[in-house]
């Protein structure tokens, strides 16, 4: 029964780039293996990670000189690591930070089947891969994991009570829950990280857009109010699934979490405080966007006019991103179907019979 849970559940969530975007190049000269398309870069380091199930898994490690905090990173679906290098690069030098990305079981050059178990096992050779290769430790590690990837982020959490963070990045209460209106778990349910995020005892910040196409706000709010440990999330008014990365508001809150995890506990209680303020209003409108302050203390002092015109300018970020020389235009592109929750065609007609919002998903579907 598991088997056909298993397989079932990963025709419906799984859609590993075919062909993947990168191919694996060895140099046997100076011993080192890069990403197709790209240099080699001395902080840049490309590793094969083996799994309990068996898999072989491509995953790249960044280093920071002065990083206090490592990022382990679950990408969303339709990506893989040649996808995500350049962001990979964008962050761990924006917030200060090593990063760890890896490719599921099936994704990339990684080998095997992707399943909900085998991401399991994925990000368990991943975080084992930090501790024992690179030193790191439990308390200096964030997760952080995008739409599907919350999924193995949000169960390792789980079972990690030392943890400095994670970060959940438009992510989903279950699977199911991606395409119906459930009010309870299943069996044959993937991803319960509506059941899994209560057990979670580090501070949790929540990235979500609140006009996601492919998974909607709902699922972050509903989580966010589920953290035991909670940090102001970061609603990003009129952003989707695959574009919340060129909000200038993203980058400025994540640096703001790190920074605010990375102080002792003593200094954490200001903001443990802030969110307490703010979560009765919350609740009882149905509606938080933090507030510009809480994103970049320069906005205080700025007019009405200024944050109008500065909103207004926020969906032509491109320029903003090409000062920091990050491709984001390639890399948004190639992830425009990121993290799709996509009903195989052959189950349509049963699936559409128990969907009443179908026109969301048809473009997809299309796909």
């Amino acid at each position: 029964m598991g088997g056909v849970t298993s397989s079932v559940a990963a025709k419906m969530a799984f859609f590993p780039p075919t062909p993947p975007s990168y191919a694996l190049v060895e140099d046997a000269g100076i011993g080192v293996t890069t990403l197709s398309g790209q240099p080699h870069r001395e902080n840049v380091e490309v590793l094969h990670l083996r799994t309990r199930k068996g898999n072989t898994l491509a995953a790249m490690y960044v280093r920071h000189p002065d990083a206090a905090s490592t990022v382990l990173y679950s990408h969303g679906n339709a990506a893989d690591l040649g996808h995500l290098y350049q962001l990979f690069l964008h962050l761990s030098f924006n917030l200060r930070v090593n990063i760890l990305g890896y490719d599921y079981s099936g994704y990339g050059q990684s080998s095997g089947k992707p399943s909900e178990h085998n991401t399991y096992a994925d990000i368990e050779a991943a975080y084992k891969c930090l501790i024992d290769n690179f030193g790191a430790k439990e308390e200096e590690i964030i997760l952080y994991g995008q739409s599907v990837g919350s999924g193995p982020t949000v169960d390792l959490a789980s079972r990690l009570p030392r943890l400095r963070g994670v970060v959940l990045h438009s992510p989903i209460l279950s699977g199911l829950r991606v395409m119906y209106p459930v009010k309870r778990t299943y069996w044959f349910d993937i991803y319960k990280n509506i059941d899994k995020i209560p057990q979670v005892t580090c501070p949790v910040l929540i990235i979500h857009g609140t006009a996601d196409e492919v998974v909607d706000w709902s699922h972050g709010k509903q989580l966010w109010e589920l953290c035991k440990d909670k940090y102001e999330p970061l609603w990003l008014r009129g952003g989707k699934h695959c574009d919340l990365e060129l909000f200038p508001e993203y980058i400025w809150h994540l640096k703001k979490f790190v920074h605010t995890v990375e102080k002792s506990p003593s200094h954490r209680q200001t903001w443990r405080a802030n969110v307490e303020r703010i979560e009765p209003s919350w609740k009882s409108n149905g509606f938080f966007e933090p507030s510009r302050k809480s994103t970049d203390k320069r906005e205080k002092s700025r007019s009405t006019r200024d944050r109008t015109r500065n909103t207004e300018h926020r969906y032509s970020n491109v320029d903003k991103v090409d000062k920091l020389k990050i491709s984001f235009d390639q890399f948004e592109k190639s992830r425009r179907s990121v993290d799709i929750f996509e009903r195989p065609k052959r189950n349509m007609e049963q699936l559409d019979s128990g969907r009443k919002s179908v026109d969301r998903l048809d473009r997809i579907w299309a796909s």
